[in-house]
């Protein structure tokens, strides 16, 4: 069967809620509505909109701060009465200028604050990110999904994916010369994404790089 909108059930408000996730990462950004015609306008324009339940209005998000989300996929649950929206970030989720909304803790195990002092957690092992980003970039290549933001460079080539790592390493260099620095780490991020993708698109392994590396640093060490 095939989903669509129509698919979707609203509350009693004509509302759905909304989870907002990384798509390179997995963590949540935030939790916003949709109506009918923001979950259509995500759809179509592949940026997220939510409905304001405070303003009762639309609002396109990073529309003011320039913090938009690009988005991936859309996912509906079983029940059809929520939905899971992957996107790639341009900034903080937060309007606090936080990464996630979901940044006060209210319980953390022992397990858990043990792996991340140990840097077990895979969202903190940026090696394992790494690799984890870059195989859903090689899935994306692979399979090409419709409205993905991946599929799109992939589809647009080589010069595509360069031009984009020149922009990004522009937006870095202004973001750091400013002095911002959470500006600095979100043109960071987009620019180790884009590099993710030209490896994938020239064949490269994060294991080759890493092999560089480490021969490179074994020869600092004998000099």
């Amino acid at each position: 069967m095939e989903i669509t909108v129509d698919n979707v059930t609203f509350d009693e408000h004509g509302l759905i809620p909304a989870v907002v996730q990384d798509v390179r990462t997995g963590e949540v950004l935030t939790l916003a509505y949709m109506n009918k015609e923001s979950l259509q306008r995500t759809i179509s324009e592949k940026q997220t909109w939510f409905w304001s339940r405070s303003r009762s209005q639309l609002w396109h998000k990073g529309e003011t701060s320039g913090n938009v989300q690009h988005v991936e996929e859309v996912r509906m649950d079983c029940d059809g009465d929520a939905l899971v929206v992957l996107v790639e970030p341009a900034g903080p989720a937060c309007h606090t200028g936080e990464r996630s909304c979901f940044h006060n803790e209210l319980l953390t195990s022992a397990s858990a604050s043990n792996k991340q002092a140990h840097g077990e957690d895979e969202t903190r092992d940026l090696g394992a990110l790494l690799e984890n980003l870059y195989r859903v970039i090689e899935d994306r290549r692979n399979m090409r999904p419709e409205g993905s933001y991946t599929t799109y460079l992939f589809d647009q080539g080589l010069d595509k994916i360069l031009k984009k790592i020149g922009e990004e390493s522009a937006e870095t260099i202004i973001a750091a010369k400013n002095d911002d620095p959470l500006q600095f780490v979100a043109e960071t991020s987009d620019l180790l994404y884009h590099l993710l993708v030209l490896l994938v698109e020239r064949g490269v392994r994060l294991d080759e790089v890493q092999a560089e590396l480490a021969h490179r640093r074994g020869e600092s060490k004998r000099a």
